[in-house]
């Protein structure tokens, strides 16, 4: 029992028998052990100094019946407890701490505990030291400079928290020295300029420019990049020390805070495949992260507030999605905008969400260099030993409020007193120097002095500052940005023997493997007689056949999501498992001996944000490799809206990031209710900046396609590939449909030669042209229940009349094929009935969309036939769904 209580803090009554206190050395052991439990609560972290007084008091000596004075037998010999105080305080009351107490493996512990006191005796050499104290100045000098010359800018200073620099840059010179080639970092605003100008070699006069409000993007690609705020920069360099280096690349940020955390995840682990390092190298004692590695920065209320930090850190030791450790540092001003720690979190410490993943915390003072290097020397060394995240939780503050213009006071009216009244960390720590002797009373004054007219001279030249081509380059120095003038078409098709063949090897498996009899049967055996007997191809074979081709050209697929390895509708079967080991095996991962591009498929944690935001981290790292992202249903995306609306459909505009990131929205109203049958088409199509009276060309800033047919889909995930330029892909994919006779390819339409169709136009009944007086437009799967209709009604209730229709199936809504549904309206041109058909409700789906560029490019108005509007995507209730289905159906084929 007592065991039990000292673990969780607690202090048992002394016992009391004959003696009124139990005997010296079990009080002894309580005080010690008291201070591993409590003593980092009263560790000397907070730079403000407002160490809660309840903390020091469970560290009394008097609390277990000693005094100072005590004398007490220790390590051999007589000694006074007050002596013994001096060496805990210092061991773990310190500037910092190290807490272990999330970690279950005692090894572990020990090793974290053998690492810290080694170098709590360690001391900065003079070179340490200066060079610290000029990253201080160099930070202070650019808040100053910029305060006085822009005082009005929202900067989100590093004032306050300029420490970070400092564990940044001691991080940046730990791994070059281990021989890591590359790290990728993500922060949020606050501070972001003073990294960028101070350890990662942003150009001042580009910074400068930006603040002017000019572009930081050259005028010949004005038609895309519409460029980002101050505090979203990014950059990409090289950091040089001594003899060793490291590149780095700050990715730029949303203003929706830590939602860039699993995109930086995404692209190391990309980074890491590109590199053949740890999990993608062929030498099994390498380690994720021995070549690559990350570095997140957090605000304290972010970290606890946002429920994307928790989806990330679940992610850090899954097999798929591992990048061997994050190191994140949370740069804790001790408040959230105007939220105080306690009306912001329910745990203890801001670092507390680590705890789930059984992190290590190393708690600092931001105003202590010396601990700030350990911190950082430690955190380093820990991750890699583990291949684990560590925290860095550095307490320090926030000079003024949210932004310069905020007055913090009328909230934190006596933080902010203590944080007037105190000397800055960078002048205070100069000071420091120049006591010690270390240096002249004019250093510090000549480095500031040169610093600032190194900034007066960048601002002067920012005018005349030619901004240069930073995107595209390296991996993607063979891609283009996309021309608004036109729209390109890419011969996607195969040698049909190859895909035959893909086919044939995407089920076979080794001699050794049991697969589950019902896929014999459903699965291999089926597609073996198509591929044999020359049947219909249907979805699932296209896309293997689709990836296969893919793989055997070199191209890397990354396949996320949740249950992808089978398929939601149980249809893909990509990754078998032996129905007797368990064992996961994946054919197309075995279509040649020489195969150098793999196939990653894992079904993903339940998460939307993090793992569509992962995907798009591993997108912008390379173009050579097709990732995918599968919702399990459609409308599931709406979990994250944030990466979409942050990130993929507006990175290239932001930032000229591109990515070719395909994402599968299983749509379709089956009857399936309001939750399980919209993707919600609407909503993408209203953030493109397709133009409602203009001609779109293939800078469209998406491609969102309903496609109808198993080749269409094959032909739309090849040319994400062939094209010279990556967009993203939304692809509304079916239900239903894909075990439909009716929705199937034949192998022809996949053969070299052939290509993706914007529109199909279907006049099954080959009447001429000049007769056909209605033209339905539609897309995706309503298509076949339209098709259905028109033919039952020509055949058993005699409605000739519809022989002079055609339907014609707008497979890709983004970009507008204006053009192509121009040259079918002159080709039909004695049409008078134009009809919009749809499934979704009339403030859903495409209508919007089409009906006022039909309008206005075209200069035909269309009739709208579909569900009237909804609040719900779909009616819960079976009878509606049919009747408003009927409905539909009848409008659409009413006489005229």
């Amino acid at each position: 029992m007592m065991a039990y209580l000292l673990r969780h803090g607690i202090s048992p009554a002394l016992s009391s028998s004959n003696n009124k206190f139990a005997s010296t050395k079990a009080s002894l052991e309580r005080l010690f052990e008291s201070f591993k439990i409590h003593g980092m609560k009263a560790a000397k972290v907070d730079p403000l100094k407002r160490m809660p007084a309840a903390a020091a008091a469970l560290l009394t000596p008097e609390r277990f019946g000693l005094t100072k004075d005590s004398q007490v037998q220790y390590d051999g010999q007589m000694v006074k407890v007050g002596a013994l105080l001096d060496q805990l305080d210092n061991l773990y009351c310190g500037q910092m701490v190290v807490d272990t107490s999330a970690i279950d493996d005692e090894e572990e512990v020990e090793w974290i505990n053998h690492l810290t006191k080694q170098h709590q005796n360690s001391t900065l050499n003079d070179e340490q030291k200066v060079t610290i104290a000029k990253i201080l100045l160099k930070s202070q000098c650019l808040d100053k400079f910029l305060g006085k010359k822009f005082p009005v800018l929202k900067r989100y200073s590093g004032e306050g928290a300029e420490g970070m620099l400092v564990v940044v840059d001691q991080l940046l010179h730990s791994m070059a020295n281990d021989n890591v080639e590359q790290c990728i970092i993500g922060m949020p605003h606050r501070g972001r300029n003073n990294l960028l100008h101070g350890q990662l070699n942003f150009p001042m006069e580009l910074m400068l420019r930006k603040i002017k409000g000019k572009s930081e993007f050259p005028p010949d690609v004005s038609h895309t990049a519409t460029g980002d705020v101050l505090s979203h920069l990014n950059t990409s360099t090289t950091c040089q020390y001594g003899d060793n280096s490291i590149k780095v690349n700050l990715l730029p940020n949303s203003s929706h805070l830590e939602a860039v955390n699993p995109v930086v995840m995404g692209k190391c682990r990309a980074r890491q495949q590109t590199l053949k390092d740890g999990n993608y190298s062929t030498n099994e004692y390498k380690q994720a992260g021995d070549k690559v590695t990350n570095i997140l920065m957090h605000g304290d209320a972010a970290f606890t507030g946002q429920g994307i930090v928790m989806e990330g850190l679940n992610m850090s030791l899954l097999g798929g999605y591992s990048v061997g450790g994050t190191i994140h540092i949370i740069v804790n001003n001790q408040v959230g905008f105007t939220t105080s720690p306690t009306s912001g979190r329910s745990s203890a410490n801001a670092s507390d969400p680590g705890r789930m993943i059984g992190c290590p915390v190393i708690r600092v003072n931001g105003d202590s260099a010396r601990d700030l290097l350990i911190a950082a020397q430690i955190a380093n060394e820990y991750r890699r030993q583990y291949r684990k995240d560590v925290i860095i939780d550095m307490i320090c503050y926030r000079k003024w409020g949210h932004n310069e213009l905020d007055d913090p006071s009328f909230t934190q009216p006596h933080m902010y007193k203590i944080i007037r009244q105190k000397e800055s960390f960078p002048d205070a720590y100069a000071q420091q120097l120049i006591e010690d002797g270390l240096i002249g009373d004019g250093d510090a004054n000549k480095w500031v002095d040169d610093e600032m007219k190194r900034l007066d001279k960048c601002l002067v030249d920012a005018d005349t500052y030619e901004t240069r081509d930073f995107f595209l380059q390296s991996a993607w120095s063979n891609m283009q940005v996309a021309s608004p003038h036109h729209i390109t078409t890419w011969n996607t098709g195969c040698d049909s023997q190859l895909l035959r063949y893909i086919a044939t090897k995407s089920v076979q498996v080794p001699d050794t493997f049991v697969m589950h009899g019902t896929l014999v049967k459903t699965h291999v055996k089926s597609r073996l007689d198509k591929i044999a007997n020359n049947k219909a191809i249907d979805w699932s074979t296209a896309e293997c056949m689709a990836i296969g081709s893919l793989l055997l050209q070199g191209y890397n697929v990354r396949f996320s999501g949740e249950d992808v390895g089978r398929g939601t509708f149980s249809h893909r079967h990509a990754a078998l498992t032996c129905q007797q080991t368990e064992h996961k095996h994946i054919p197309l991962n075995h279509l040649d001996d020489n195969q150098s591009a793999q196939l990653e498929i894992m079904g993903s944690l339940l998460s939307e944000e993090a793992v569509l935001a992962y995907e798009y981290g591993f997108s912008i790292e390379n173009p050579d490799r097709l990732c995918i992202w599968e919702a399990q249903f459609g409308d599931f995306f709406n979990g994250a809206q944030i990466q979409l609306d942050a990130f993929i459909l507006s990175g290239e505009a932001k930032w000229m990031y591109q990515t070719g990131l395909v994402i599968l929205l299983p749509h379709g109203f089956d009857g399936s209710g309001p939750e399980h049958s919209s993707c919600r088409i609407e909503r993408f199509l209203q953030c493109t900046n397709s133009l409602e009276d203009g001609i779109d060309g293939d800078s469209v800033n998406v491609n969102i396609c309903n496609p109808t047919t198993p080749s269409q889909y094959f032909h739309l995930l090849r040319r994400q590939m062939m094209r010279n330029f990556r967009k993203p892909l939304i692809i509304a994919t079916p239900k239903t449909l894909l075990r439909s006779p009716a929705a199937t390819s034949s192998l022809e339409e996949l053969e070299s030669g052939t290509t993706f169709r914007p529109i199909i136009t279907t006049n099954t009944d080959n009447v001429d042209p000049k007769t056909v007086d209605t033209m339905i437009l539609c897309s995706g799967k309503h298509y076949y229940t339209l098709e259905s209709e028109r033919r039952r009604l020509i055949d058993e209730q005699g409605r000739n009349d519809l022989k002079n229709s055609v339907i014609v199936r707008v497979e890709e809504l983004c970009p507008f094929p204006a053009q192509l549904i121009g040259e079918e309206l002159r080709k039909y041109s004695a049409v008078n009935k134009l009809i919009w058909s749809q499934e979704e409700s009339r403030n859903a789906g495409a209508w919007n969309f089409v009906a006022s560029r039909m309008q206005n490019i075209l200069g035909v108005k269309v009739q709208y036939c579909g569900r009237p509007v909804h609040a719900a995507v779909a009616s819960g209730i079976g009878s509606v769904h049919n009747e408003e289905k009927d409905a539909i159906l009848r409008d659409t084929f009413t006489k005229s």
